[in-house]
């Protein structure tokens, strides 16, 4: 290899473009970054809802086959002018099962052969047909900053293990539509892992990330950086939608655009869509509350802040429900602060910034795999 060719593959590796693709149960969003001067710099980003692949509405969930999903992929990374093809991807949170699981008093170079054996304690299929990891989460004051350290100096006596276990036929499923639409992955990321990395803030002790889906929302507990709890409500975005739709007697679509444009904001036209919304989100509220007072009973610890990512979390009028019914300090995540943006885009951006954690968090894991 000449001097110029060298020069040239250093500054491609330095400076390539990376995407993170977050595949959803609605909607498939996309980020693509580059790092310039020691930042993480945007260069594009979007979102194409699936519901038209299926043949339903704009905002619902569908489970669509692997060409349909390729064929997306392809649309969205063609629509929002993606170039790279190196990518982290997401797997759902239904794909996967997440455990703590206590310890026994053991060496830790002997934990590669205990821990698989405790998993399947607790792991409903047999261990062969899933991929496993581990992390160690100490139970003493010296816990790591950052979330699935597994440092191997820290000892495990009376210490709990977080298990992660993934779905072989997932991971093949993910694969094959991934290499379809011809893209590159490095790894394959649990989307909860993404939302962390691109939504904890700096200085507050124990955070709750409540993540609003189309079909569910997921509640995550995170003390010093350590995820402590993962908890799924089985209701969603898509269930207020259906909820109006149902009550106003108009169409699913009519409903989602009435939805988005109003949320919980009094109007005229509708009177009783604030009430129709609120009756859906008592539920959820009611249920992450259960979560999160057992955590505080049980870790004797007040919770800090909530911070509400998600398209759910795109309601009008929801950041202030949400503090009224947490009684705590409710904001909206922000992942597009960690990256340099253009300034007058700055508002669109944090306005989006809920829908985009899964997917500029992956895409900030692949970026720090080139350095």
């Amino acid at each position: 290899m000449n001097l110029k060719a060298i020069i040239s593959s250093i500054f491609i590796k330095k400076e390539a473009s990376v995407i993170g693709v977050d595949i959803g149960m609605s909607a498939i969003k996309i980020v693509q970054i580059r790092k310039k001067k020691g930042r993480a710099v945007l260069e594009t980003y979007g979102e194409l809802s699936l519901g038209p692949y299926s043949g339903l509405e704009i905002g619902r969930s569908a489970i669509l086959t692997p060409d349909k999903v390729i064929t997306a992929l392809k649309d969205i990374m063609r629509e929002a002018n993606v170039t790279s093809k190196s990518a982290g991807v997401s797997v759902p949170l239904q794909y996967s099962f997440i455990t703590l699981i206590k310890l026994p008093v053991v060496d830790e170079k002997k934990l590669p052969e205990i821990i698989p054996l405790e998993a399947r304690k607790y792991i409903p299929i047999p261990i062969s047909e899933v991929l496993l990891d581990w992390w160690v989460i100490p139970n003493s004051e010296n816990i790591p900053n950052s979330v699935g350290s597994n440092d191997q100096n820290l000892r495990p006596e009376g210490a709990d293990a977080l298990i992660v276990a993934i779905h072989n036929d997932a991971l093949q499923k993910l694969s094959s539509e991934v290499v379809g639409a011809g893209l590159n992955t490095s790894f394959f990321e649990i989307e909860l892992f993404s939302t962390l990395r691109s939504t904890l803030l700096p200085g507050v002790q124990t955070q709750v990330i409540l993540d609003m889906g189309s079909s569910a929302t997921k509640l995550y507990i995170v003390d010093r950086g350590v995820l402590k709890v993962s908890h799924t409500i089985s209701r969603g975005s898509q269930d207020i939608t259906l909820a109006i739709s149902k009550s106003l007697n108009i169409g699913v679509a009519e409903a989602e655009n009435i939805k988005r444009k109003y949320g919980l904001i009094k109007n005229e036209e509708y009177k009783e869509l604030q009430e129709i919304i609120v009756l859906n989100l008592d539920y959820i509220f009611y249920e992450a509350n259960r979560v999160i007072l057992n955590y505080e009973k049980k870790f004797n610890t007040p919770i800090g802040k909530i911070i509400l990512s998600g398209g759910g979390a795109l309601l009008k009028g929801l950041l202030e429900i949400s503090n009224k019914n947490f009684q705590t300090e409710s904001v909206l995540a922000d992942p597009f602060q960690k990256l340099e943006t253009p300034a007058f885009l700055r508002d669109v951006l944090k306005e989006a910034g809920p829908e985009f954690t899964v997917a500029i968090g992956l895409a900030l894991r692949r970026l720090a795999e080139n350095e």
